[in-house]
């Protein structure tokens, strides 16, 4: 939509190794015969970066091993390079794993939070997942390559305008993430066909704008009141 400010992600590190230690490997769940290599990420929005590592399954035989936020977001992380998520993804070759890597951090240009203009305004992701890889249609129970509606909003802006979105068009709530979670955010994620995921995410971001401009809506007198 016109007008909304774009919140770029940063990716603040993006290590390989080629060759894991089986100690190490078996700690992290991976396969010694497939995952022999892998790639940790890691990033100021946690959101952005699940997309991006969904994206990066569709570019390289890789599956996504790790993904977690940090509680309490990017502005209280545990150290420079840490941000607010951790991503890990492992392959057989190591060249398939760099492919991956540099997917992933292509599509970051991308995927953002955004806001609209003016004080006090929340930041908010609404985006439309085209095609989904192994990672994003595994966690929604979707079919592969389905695409997917990704929603993140604070608190009571997302249960606002998730039901406008659910309103607004023929889909289906895939799952929901409620508040709090680590970053004490709330998400869903929406199945349906593309166009209607689409006007799903746009009544999703006006409806968290008309939050934002009147957030003391129904704080008034009722017409009428229960004796």
């Amino acid at each position: 939509m016109a007008g909304l400010l774009d919140l770029w992600p940063q990716l603040l590190s993006c290590r390989q190794v080629d060759q894991v230690e089986g100690q190490l490997g078996r700690a992290l769940g991976l396969d010694p015969a497939r995952h022999r290599s892998i790639g940790l990420v890691t990033c100021d929005q946690d959101d952005p970066l699940y997309v991006c590592l969904d994206h990066c399954t569709r570019f390289a035989p890789v599956e996504v091993k790790y993904g977690r936020s940090f509680y309490a977001g990017s502005r209280h992380a545990s150290g420079p390079f840490s941000g607010e998520v951790l991503g890990i993804v492992a392959g057989t070759d190591p060249d398939e794993v760099a492919e991956a890597l540099w997917a992933l951090r292509e599509q970051l240009r991308v995927v953002r939070f955004q806001q609209f203009p003016g004080e006090r305004q929340p930041a908010f992701l609404g985006h439309v997942v085209t095609q989904t890889g192994s990672y994003l249609s595994a966690e929604a129970g979707i079919p592969r390559g389905e695409p997917m509606g990704y929603l993140v909003a604070p608190p009571a802006e997302m249960v606002v305008a998730l039901d406008a979105a659910l309103k607004a068009a023929p889909v289906r709530l895939a799952k929901w993430m409620p508040p709090p979670t680590e970053t004490n955010f709330a998400a869903a994620y929406l199945a349906g066909d593309l166009h209607a995921l689409e006007a799903a995410r746009d009544a999703f971001v006006e409806a968290v704008g008309q939050f934002a401009a009147h957030p003391l809506a129904a704080a008034r007198r009722p017409e009428r009141m229960r004796r």
